[in-house]
């Protein structure tokens, strides 16, 4: 079924076909549509859920771990600021190796108070052991947040996942979605591998620790154990991603390349912006450039060899990064993928580029800049800057 949703709106109907059994939030734009919708989905009896409206969203995290480790399907929303307030219950999230799904609303972080997108929410958060699944578009996220249930859950993974969307771009914008039906969803997502044991575990009055004290004798151990699960989504990913499109046919996989095979210049970017440079190669290509793009679907894990091996032919290569990494050298991006080349036989010449910070529109002139700027270093063969700012007024 077709029809025009936001991406809030599309976030909001794929949590009332999970039906999950607990959603805690507490609002923040723009991702205050998100629960909002859900919570009428609620009012109405569509789903079963129990929405439980907290203070915070620290204590909406919080909520959602005590659910989670019952052994329920729990899910939230925020954006920005709130995702900051539950930083210290992210780490718990995962540490306890909790499947809790998050829809997440890209949204600059202050100072100076911005409600607008750029990546820094969703970037500050990326050593907290969280998946991290950006979308391009309104279907993406949409199908994004269906297979983060998944994800989570597997029994290989266990880890909470994040499904993010670029605030207002795509957040209060209408796209056509292409809806799954309720049951066709419900039979995807299907009852996590553990969900009786843990249930019948507190029902039966065999009482479990969650949380205890963990010193020198088996931290280290138990932080292993979560690296592990992230090691293993990087298999566990691209498989139900396949299963999704063999059902659906829309598959996924870690990233996109776009005209990539035979590009000599390429971009890499993540959400939303990727639409608009897909516009800027095709315009390229009809004048004999060969340019390409990489859109990074996944951040965490990060593909780091999947990566290498896709941008191994590019001469020139440009990092679009929607964030500040306040590093003094670049954007958070920009490492990320440096290190993934850092063993290639034939590493192209890199620079990052920061843009879109708080909102700021990203034109198509602002893309064609930056390829001009690859195709001329690409020419010469030499690299003559690492950082540059595109759309600042000096």
């Amino acid at each position: 079924m077709k029809v025009a949703k936001t991406g809030n709106e599309a976030f909001a109907e794929a949590m009332r076909q999970i039906n999950p059994d607990v959603v805690a939030a507490y609002p923040i734009t723009p991702a205050t549509e998100v629960v909002q919708i859900f919570s009428q989905f609620v009012a109405d009896g569509l789903v079963k859920t129990e929405f439980v409206a907290v203070e915070s969203e620290h204590s909406a995290m919080s909520a959602c771990i005590g659910a989670s480790a019952a052994g329920i399907r729990a899910m939230t929303g925020t954006s920005s600021q709130g995702l900051a307030l539950m930083w210290e219950m992210l780490y718990i999230a995962s540490g306890l190796r909790l499947p809790i799904v998050m829809a997440m609303v890209n949204r600059t972080l202050s100072a100076p108070i911005n409600i607008h997108c750029d990546h820094s929410d969703s970037f500050g958060a990326r050593d907290a052991g969280w998946i991290q699944i950006f979308s391009e578009n309104v279907q993406e996220a949409y199908d994004n947040l269906i297979q983060s249930v998944r994800i989570a859950e597997h029994p290989d993974v266990k880890l909470p996942v994040m499904a993010t969307t670029d605030g207002f771009i795509l957040s209060h914008c209408l796209e056509t979605l292409e809806m799954i039906p309720d049951g066709d969803v419900r039979s995807f997502i299907k009852e996590s591998p553990d969900r009786e044991g843990l249930i019948k575990s507190l029902v039966n009055n065999k009482p479990i620790t969650i949380g205890s004290l963990d010193l020198q004798d088996y931290y280290f151990e138990h932080k292993r154990q979560s690296a592990q699960g992230m090691f293993n989504a990087l298999k566990v990913i691209p498989e139900i991603g396949r299963e999704f499109g063999k059902v659906f046919g829309r598959e996924y996989g870690f990233f996109e390349e776009y005209r990539l095979d035979d590009a000599d210049v390429a971009i890499v970017v993540m959400g939303s912006t990727a639409g608009t440079a897909k516009e800027v190669v095709d315009r390229l290509r009809k004048q004999g450039k060969k340019a390409g793009l990489l859109k990074i679907r996944v951040f965490r894990p990060f593909p780091s060899e999947m990566i290498s091996r896709a941008l191994s032919g590019i001469k020139a290569l440009g990092i679009m990064d929607r964030a500040e990494g306040m590093s003094g050298v670049s954007g958070p991006l920009y490492p990320e993928i440096c290190a993934s080349l850092y063993d290639s036989g034939a590493r192209p010449l890199v620079s990052d580029y920061i843009y879109g910070l708080g909102g700021r529109d990203v034109a198509l002139e602002d893309i064609e800049y930056i390829y001009g700027e690859l195709f001329r270093m690409a020419e010469k063969g030499k690299k003559e800057y690492t950082l540059k700012y595109i759309g600042v007024r000096e």
